[in-house]
């Protein structure tokens, strides 16, 4: 009997608490469907260096691109990102080998005294670092006052306990992850806040000719997950919009009357004051993800979602 193959296979990941976490996740996957050692390596990026808002930094990629650049030149066999923080646009010579299984995509609200969002008086300051959250906040009409915040998890709820903060909103699946749900006062709504596309799935990326490790990256796949985020991924990149844009979506999967896997989709695009936004919906077949995307997308434009993005830019 053959021995099971004992080279470790290099996993490029962030440095930051969240990253560690999510790629020691994916790394035990790894190890456990392959028997194979995973050894993380540590890639700076863009985005870690910088203080300066996302918007500042050039928005989509600044994330990716260093952890993209060591998979192109052999640095790491796998890299595993925030699926929100990819371009739309694929990399060529790279492939997405597998979309775990997705943590909950909705945002959650971090507040002093345990408030929740419509609790919090008028004039409270809520920190978030998403043009698309602050759009959404502003457009409930609660007069908060939105701060721009970067930083870790932690850094972010600990303006809160400071009190230099009211609140801050943070995606709920970098809490589950890190196991800080006990901090969260409120799980918001997608009625009121609409979750980013892709938000709360990881991107597990190798080399496109790399078919031992895209083979062995397959069985980590979760078929449901991969739909939901191409069909929110899909209305974004319609748009012509990027991760940093006020672009929402979120998609979950049912039983259609056929018996079938039916994909439900909402997005929605807001002006940064909160003065417009445009909303749709549209559902099918969970085979379909793509062309739901396009087709949703399509009727936000028709109803004048192209120059709220512009405006936003």
């Amino acid at each position: 009997m053959t021995a099971p193959d004992a080279t470790p296979i290099r996993l490029g990941t962030r440095r930051s608490e969240l990253a560690l976490t999510q790629s020691g996740h994916v790394a035990d996957a790894i190890t456990a469907v392959s028997g194979r050692p995973v050894e993380l390596v540590h890639i700076t990026t863009e985005g870690d260096r910088s203080s300066a808002a996302i918007t500042q930094l050039g928005g989509t990629g600044v994330f990716v691109s260093a952890l993209r650049d060591a998979l192109h030149d052999g640095r790491v066999d796998v890299a595993v990102h925030s699926y929100k923080d990819l371009p739309t646009a694929e990399e060529p010579g790279l492939v997405i080998a597998a979309v775990p299984p997705r943590q909950d995509p909705r945002d959650a609200l971090v507040a002093r005294d345990g408030l929740t969002l419509g609790e919090l008086p008028a004039g409270a300051t809520v920190g978030t670092g998403a043009p698309r959250r602050v759009a959404q906040l502003r457009a409930l009409g609660l007069g908060l006052e939105v701060v721009p915040i970067r930083g870790n998890v932690d850094t972010r709820m600990g303006k809160v306990t400071s009190g230099e903060l009211d609140a801050v909103v943070l995606a709920r699946a970098g809490l589950a992850r890190l196991g800080r749900l006990d901090a969260v006062t409120e799980v918001l709504d997608p009625l009121q806040v609409l979750p980013a596309p892709a938000q709360g799935a990881l991107a597990v990326e190798c080399r496109s000719d790399d078919d031992v490790t895209r083979s062995l990256l397959a069985a980590l796949d979760d078929a449901g997950a991969r739909a939901c985020v191409a069909a929110e991924r899909t209305v974004l990149a319609t748009l012509e919009a990027g991760c940093s844009a006020p672009v929402a979506a979120h998609a979950e999967i049912g039983e259609g009357e056929d018996g079938g896997d039916e994909l439900y989709l909402r997005a929605s695009v807001t002006a940064i004051d909160g003065s417009d936004a445009v909303r749709g919906s549209v559902s099918g077949p969970a085979t379909e993800a793509h062309r739901l995307g396009r087709e949703l997308a399509a009727d936000l434009l028709d109803r004048g979602a192209g120059a709220l993005v512009a405006a936003s830019r």
